[in-house]
């Protein structure tokens, strides 16, 4: 299905035709199609299950202009707002899960359960992102070479490592830059809906000690650990990632 939102047309899937909303939000680099095996098992539990492709992801509009999470956030809101979805679930995972705790603090009135995957919500300034950011400068110094862009790769994956940044072009880059570099430690007690926080002890992009002092910050939270999980729950463990949700809604 597809919606315009603020000029941007939207691609988004919905599962099921239940009268309670579920909806979930992608992480970076992701897309709706990736949730379909989760977004499908929820929705026979009696939920309309809504995933979009956010704007620069999947079959959505790329972007015309950098972003920020702020910017991604209030498109979320409008997406809500122009799918009616009144009282709804929300869900979200890695960089999807900074904005769904985003939009949470403004519509705890409209958010039933929060449930965070994985969420990117603590992004504290660490020599490994101003490594990034340095690199991606002197990186540039040599876009003239031939063989730049496999220059550029292997600087990433090589010497950076753990950085999505390498998979990135033009726009999405520096947008890339502006999400890694909002932290939303401050904002966490500003939560007040019910909050499931599911993580695998074993990922390396957001280590289990973030998942600790979210579960810390927001008050009425549940943290929920997957021994010998990693990062990509929904892609290596999408049935257990449905039993966790639907046992806590």
């Amino acid at each position: 299905m597809e919606v315009e939102i603020n000029g941007i047309k939207t691609n988004y899937q919905t599962f099921g035709s239940g009268s309670s909303a579920f909806l979930i939000l992608h992480g970076w680099g992701s897309n709706s199609e990736r949730w379909q095996p989760i977004a499908e098992e929820i929705s026979k539990k009696g939920f309309k299950v809504i995933v979009p492709d956010l704007p620069g992801f999947g079959k959505s509009d790329a972007l015309s202009l950098p972003w920020n999470g702020n910017k991604y956030a209030n498109w979320v809101e409008e997406f809500i707002k122009e799918l009616n979805l009144g009282e709804f679930y929300l869900s979200g995972h890695s960089f999807g899960g900074a904005l769904a705790a985003k939009v949470a603090i403004k519509h705890a009135q409209e958010v039933k359960k929060l449930f965070l995957i994985s969420a990117a919500c603590v992004r504290e300034k660490t020599t490994q992102k101003d490594l990034s950011k340095k690199a991606s400068k002197f990186i540039k110094i040599f876009s003239f070479l031939p063989y730049y862009s496999f220059f550029r790769k292997a600087v990433y994956k090589f010497i950076i490592r753990k950085s999505d940044y390498v998979y990135v072009e033009g726009i999405m880059k520096e947008t890339y830059l502006n999400v890694i570099s909002e932290d939303l430690s401050f904002k966490l007690p500003f939560v007040k809906v019910p909050t499931v926080i599911i993580w695998g002890d074993k990922d390396e992009l957001t280590p289990l000690e973030d998942a600790h002092f979210i579960e810390k910050q927001i008050k009425n939270s549940k943290l929920i650990i997957i021994p010998g999980a990693g990062h990509d729950l929904n892609r290596k463990l999408p049935e257990i990632v449905v039993e966790k949700i639907l046992e806590n809604i």
